[in-house]
């Protein structure tokens, strides 16, 4: 079934009961929402967390993971979530520092520069957590599991 069919709250009948298209069927945003679809499981902000709503669950269910690799993996992306969040504020803080040197008579050059450092030691620090993660996660699952775990990012239906 194609994306756009399922971003619009449309639902064949054969999968769900209350197929409503349309506002009057409980809107447009709600059917996605409620049907769960490919459209559903993707978030590419930085405070998701590889890139999905509800990374745990998701991943969870995927991979089959027991209680104990539930555990692990719930601290694994709790500490990723943490940096990708604090690179959040970083780069909220250099769009306030590069606005600064612009509205100055004369353009600040080194203040923009060290907007810049910040940024680029931001991205530097998400790029080591990530790889940190993927390192933590490896290390946790089974052979089988990374597999689909691999094939999950090949297929873009996980983002990291």
């Amino acid at each position: 079934m194609r994306r756009a069919f399922l971003a619009w709250g449309c639902v064949p009948r054969s999968h769900h009961h209350d197929h409503g298209c349309g506002p009057a069927r409980g809107g447009y945003a709600r059917g996605r929402r409620h049907w769960g679809g490919p459209a559903d499981d993707m978030d590419d902000d930085l405070g998701g967390g590889f890139g999905v709503r509800r990374p745990l669950r998701f991943l969870a269910h995927k991979l089959d993971l027991d209680d104990t690799q539930v555990a692990e993996l719930a601290r694994i992306l709790d500490e990723l979530k943490t940096e990708r969040a604090q690179a959040e504020v970083d780069r909220r803080r250099t769009l306030g520092v590069f606005a600064d040197a612009l509205s100055a008579e004369a353009f600040d050059a080194a203040k923009a520069g060290e907007a810049g450092r910040l940024r680029v030691q931001s991205a530097v620090r998400v790029r080591d957590a990530v790889l940190k993660a993927l390192g933590q996660i490896h290390a946790l699952l089974n052979p089988d599991q990374r597999l689909r775990l691999a094939y999950l990012i090949r297929t873009g239906t996980l983002a990291v």
